[in-house]
């Protein structure tokens, strides 16, 4: 396990670059975060270039991304990817696709049943996903086995998150290479809830953040609106959201694989909900000034919104959860 120290330092550089590099998400800068700055290979294994960490690293560098908003396909890669290969038991595809995944060469998704109509026949794949993480590897689960192939066409997507592209994937009748059965699907999936919970929390401490600051700026009636009870009120509530999404995160990127499915289903449901209120709050305590285009307010209640559909809304996690624990 990561000292307490490490971890610091590792989240104090992850913010460091992104606050260098807002918004950016070309391959320029994917290649310098994820290779001078090591993190796209947290969990990969020593021997294919990694730093043979895990999740509960990785979600460090998630939390930072969501804070900062950034594009970087990191979710897609570092953490989809790097399970789907680990889990699928292939040394071939491990050597061929870790190290380069680790030194930021390569950047890749991963496509699971409910998000695509695809079908393999005669070792052709047939389908579209419409709405995928792009990436220049494609991994897919169909039927019972994990498997690679190139897209015929990407078409990107202007969507209302406009800060986690997404693309539209066709396979025309593609080959594919066989990595390794389905078996490790819904893990990888838990493993990327966790991730995305923890994305989640940095993007909604920002929100609660950039409320704080604004309500300790903004004066009415003399006084600054941070005085004002209601305000105050306001806030505490989304510091206890906040602080308890961040325990269900990490509780959730630190879980034992036999209990990943609960805890994965816990900070999927509370993160996603805490996201959305404290975007909408942080909207609410900049008043007309956080409904504006030139404010970023409201790009952080988008992609809250968007992740709410990204693994599934609460609701579904929730109903998972139930079925695991009644």
């Amino acid at each position: 396990m990561t000292s307490s120290d490490e971890l610091r330092e590792l989240r104090a550089a992850v913010r460091s670059f992104l606050d260098a590099h807002p918004g950016a998400a070309d391959q320029t800068t994917w290649r310098r975060f994820a290779g001078e700055l090591g993190v796209a290979g947290l969990a990969v294994p020593e021997e294919y270039g990694g730093a043979g960490c895990g999740l509960a690293e990785a979600a460090v560098v998630c939390e930072e991304i969501g804070r900062a908003l950034s594009p970087l396909p990191y979710l897609s890669t570092a953490v989809l990817a790097v399970a789907a290969i680990g889990e699928s038991g292939d040394d071939d595809a491990k050597e061929r696709l870790l190290p380069g995944i680790a030194d930021g060469s390569v950047t890749a998704t991963v496509i699971f049943p409910d998000e695509a109509e695809l079908s393999v026949e005669g070792g052709l794949l047939s389908g579209v996903a419409p709405y995928a993480l792009d990436g220049e590897v494609v991994l897919a689960y169909v039927g019972d086995a994990l498997v690679e192939a190139a897209p015929s066409a990407r078409r990107p997507l202007v969507t209302m998150d406009q800060s986690r592209p997404l693309a539209e994937l066709t396979f025309d009748g593609v080959p594919v290479r066989r990595i390794g059965d389905a078996g490790a699907r819904d893990r990888v999936r838990d493993m990327g809830v966790a991730a995305l919970a923890a994305e989640q929390v940095g993007g909604a401490a920002h929100c609660l953040e950039s409320a704080v600051e604004y309500a300790k700026q903004r004066h009415q009636f003399g006084r600054p609106i941070g005085s004002f009870q209601a305000i105050k009120h306001k806030l505490a509530d989304v510091l206890l959201q906040v602080e308890s999404a961040r325990s269900a995160a990490y509780q959730a990127c630190a879980a034992p694989a036999d209990e990943l499915a609960v805890y994965a289903a816990i900070a999927g449901s509370y993160c996603t909900e805490a996201y959305l209120s404290a975007a909408g709050e942080s909207i609410q305590v900049h008043g007309g000034i956080g409904v504006t285009w030139e404010h970023d307010a409201h790009r952080y209640f988008k992609r809250a919104t968007s992740d709410a559909q990204l693994f599934g809304p609460p609701q579904a996690h929730r109903a998972r959860l139930a079925r695991s624990v009644l």
